[in-house]
């Protein structure tokens, strides 16, 4: 009798374990882009608490930075493990939005059979303007339009602008309207006087470190063309009125073969030959590693950044300098890349597709969750001043997302010298873009993806040591333009501008 209570007792003891066990949080997996985390302890214990509280999840972030992120995204889309439930993804990285929802990497959150978003992000919708969700539309696999990923709500204007270090600047006698009225093709004075006086005690100085795979876009007002995963076609904006078309109309150009191009490249031979440009830009392994170490470490006079409202704020603080964005075009401007300029998606593989768009509902709609992810903890990584505004300690050192990377920006609280209503400014100043004239028009590459596979190859070998000044324009110029012809460019341009007739009706 006394072996039988026992192994009753024992059974109900296990029966009793059987809740607890069936509210285990679900893990969910997240790879992000763009960050400089080395310590997420602190953040992961405050935020998972909550929201295994809220919705019964807890995440795993991998905190991808600038430099690893599109290798780790392609293998693991590629491979097909169920190594991430959520991928950040845009129309920028290797694991560009719009192709790889083609390819089926993605889960479409409004499928007309299991609406994950109407289900599941019913908030979220309520919050993210419209305009978001307009731009997120992409063809599937099946070539049915539909959302792919939760767009972010951060500059979804695209403001191509000069990142000028206006300490540097000042301390050698210039101001900021100096380099507006200059422009790209007069800096060589104050370049000049720059690197002189800060070499003086023996160091190297380069004054103009930039991205370099796409500075050029901000010299001849070429947008990004959604769907070129490459970077082969230009189209010409009107940088007077971005809501206009340019000078040569809705017109799709190979991009290396325009006289804008050619005095584009002339002029960065001219600034890279005399030390002006750090060699280590021009290796695509180095490059963005370079610009952005020289950026966060306050060593250029001027650079290159796809801005955002009151980024002066974050990146002066960071920098310990005074940093001044100048635009390129006269208003920042709304395309299909800019839109989808950071996003996140499901990936086709999660085994917990619901628990992430539960998530991803969450981290859009709670101030908390946004703030945690983004700030760190009150207390460690920052402080609230009077103001109410953020002051951040030297522990951000170890805890420095992207922001921009992690979706609504507009639940955040303000950073010190921001104001209270930095929120309501950054949402009327982006109410006030232009939308471009092909804004809606995506390439569809796969009518000609085997030139495309050709041409890339040769793109490679070129266009960034062109765009950098490190090769000889009048050697390596035709010599590429020859090669792109013979590997089909043409064909290719031409299949673009009759997509973009289509698309425009025209």
């Amino acid at each position: 009798m006394k072996k039988f209570l026992a192994l009753i007792l024992a059974a109900m003891m296990l029966l009793s374990l059987v809740p607890a066990m069936a509210d285990s949080p679900v893990e969910i997996t997240i790879l992000l882009e763009g960050n400089n985390v080395t310590d997420d302890a602190a953040v992961l214990e405050k935020l998972n608490a909550y929201l295994n509280e809220k919705i019964g999840v807890t995440i795993v972030p991998t905190w991808g930075t600038w430099g690893n992120f599109d290798q780790t995204a392609q293998n693991a889309v590629n491979s097909g493990r169920y190594e991430y439930d959520i991928l950040f993804t845009c129309s920028w990285t290797a694991n560009e939005y719009a192709p790889y929802a083609k390819k089926d990497a993605y889960i479409r959150l409004d499928d007309p059979d299991d609406n994950l978003l109407e289900k599941y992000g019913a908030e979220l919708k309520a919050v993210l303007p419209e305009l978001l969700f307009e731009g997120a539309m992409t063809e599937g696999p099946d070539g049915e339009k539909g959302i792919y990923a939760v767009p972010g709500f951060k500059d979804f204007a695209t403001m191509n602008t000069w990142d000028v270090n206006v300490t540097l600047l000042e301390k050698y006698g210039y101001t900021l309207e100096d380099v507006e009225k200059a422009g790209f093709y007069g800096w060589n004075d104050i370049f000049a006087t720059v690197k002189a006086g800060e070499e003086k005690d023996g160091k190297v100085f380069y004054p103009f470190i930039f991205e370099g795979a796409v500075v050029e876009r901000y010299v001849t007002g070429t947008p990004i063309i959604t769907g070129d995963a490459n970077g082969l076609l230009s189209y010409y904006m009107n940088t007077e009125d971005v809501s206009t078309p340019g000078a040569y109309g809705n017109v799709i150009f190979n991009k290396y073969a325009t006289p804008e191009f050619e005095k584009f490249a002339r002029q960065m031979r001219e600034y890279y030959l005399a030390g002006y440009i750090d060699p280590a830009i021009a290796i695509g392994e180095t490059a963005t590693d370079t610009w952005r170490n020289a950026q966060n470490t306050a060593n250029y006079l001027i650079s290159s950044e796809v801005s955002l409202y009151g980024y002066e704020f974050t990146t002066s603080e960071q920098r310990g300098i005074q940093v001044a964005y100048v635009m390129t075009t006269d208003a920042p401007y709304i395309d299909n890349t800019s839109v989808q300029g950071a996003m996140m998606a499901i990936s086709s593989n999660s085994e917990h597709p619901v628990e992430a768009m539960k998530f991803l509902n969450l981290l859009n709609t709670d101030p908390y969750v946004m703030t945690l992810m983004n700030y760190g903890v009150e207390g460690i990584h920052y402080n609230l001043n009077d103001a109410g505004e953020v002051e951040f300690t030297d522990a951000r050192s170890t805890y420095s997302p992207w922001t921009n990377g992690l979706g609504n920006v507009t639940l955040l609280p303000p950073q010190k010298g921001q104001g209270a209503d930095f929120q309501k400014r950054f949402a009327e100043f982006y109410g006030n873009s232009k939308k471009l004239p092909i804004y809606g028009f995506t390439f569809d590459s796969k009518p000609v993806e085997i030139e495309i596979a050709q041409i890339a190859n040769i793109k490679e070998a070129y266009a960034l040591s062109l765009c950098t000044g490190a090769v000889d324009v009048d050697e390596k110029l035709p010599e590429f333009l020859s090669k792109l012809e013979g590997a089909g460019m043409q064909k290719v341009v031409d299949e673009a501008n009759a997509q973009l007739k289509a698309f425009l009706g025209e």
